[in-house]
């Protein structure tokens, strides 16, 4: 598989909550228009390494920050950079499902609204092209008005995808996005992250292994936040260079 273009290119990233390291001199890249999924025991650091790439951790007090993370060659933590619009390029899909409290079309809606859509026919377009880009539209064409509470858990995870594709996004950032899925919704969201990659670059925490063997290009595997290996998919399963990963891989620990 020859590599793709770079997307993000991290070089020497550490990152501090207060005192505690939680990223140490994390040296990465990450091609586009594929998936790569961040393995690791819980609190190695992959949810935080994904959360950098969009600066969602500047929500967090106490964070400090060092290293540089460029996206399509320019640093994200320089001066000046528009977080918005950022995180309107790079876009997150979270753990549990969390639509707003409003209709399924206003979900899908919102973003563009925010950004300046208000055409009617335009957000229509929008609305359903983004629906059926998360393979939703079939399921809730009849009930767009209808809140998106009463969806099923599956079904608001995928309307969750539909909202961050409604703006046009260039990445996608997904922080466990099956883990509160039952199987079929599971791989409902599998089989569509297949049809995504070939418009979107997206980058995966999870803590199934089969499933980062089943959908990603690439896998970083994190370890007390330290990146200890990355590479193709199967050459990290199937071949890790590092005694630490075949460990972890194995089931030995983690």
């Amino acid at each position: 598989m020859h590599d793709s273009p770079v997307k993000f290119s991290i070089k020497g990233l550490d990152l501090w909550y207060g005192k505690t390291q939680a990223l140490k001199k994390i040296d990465v890249d990450i091609g586009e228009k594929s998936v790569t999924a961040l393995i690791g025991p819980s609190g190695c650091g992959k949810s935080t390494f994904l959360r950098t790439l969009n600066r969602m951790n500047d929500l967090i007090d106490g964070v400090r920050i060092e290293g540089s993370v460029l996206y399509e060659d320019a640093d994200i933590f320089a001066p000046g950079t528009d977080v918005i619009d950022l995180r309107k390029r790079v876009g997150m899909v979270f753990q549990k499902p969390n639509p707003f409290p409003m209709s399924v079309y206003d979900n899908v809606a919102y973003g563009p609204r925010v950004h300046g859509v208000k055409d009617k026919a335009a957000l229509d377009e929008i609305v359903e092209r983004s629906l059926k880009q998360a393979a939703l539209w079939e399921e809730v064409q009849g009930r767009l008005r209808s809140s998106a509470l009463g969806l099923s858990g599956g079904q608001q995870q995928r309307l969750c995808i539909a909202r961050v594709l409604a703006v046009e996004p260039d990445v996608v950032l997904m922080d466990e996005p099956t883990s509160a899925l039952d199987p079929i919704s599971t791989a409902k969201i599998e089989t569509l992250l297949d049809e995504l990659k070939r418009r979107y670059t997206i980058i995966i925490v999870t803590h199934n292994m089969q499933q980062a063997g089943r959908i990603s290009d690439k896998t970083a595997f994190f370890l007390m936040g330290d990146l200890v290996e990355y590479s193709d998919t199967k050459e990290l399963f199937f071949n890790p260079r590092d005694e630490r990963t075949e460990n972890y891989i194995s089931g030995r620990f983690g």
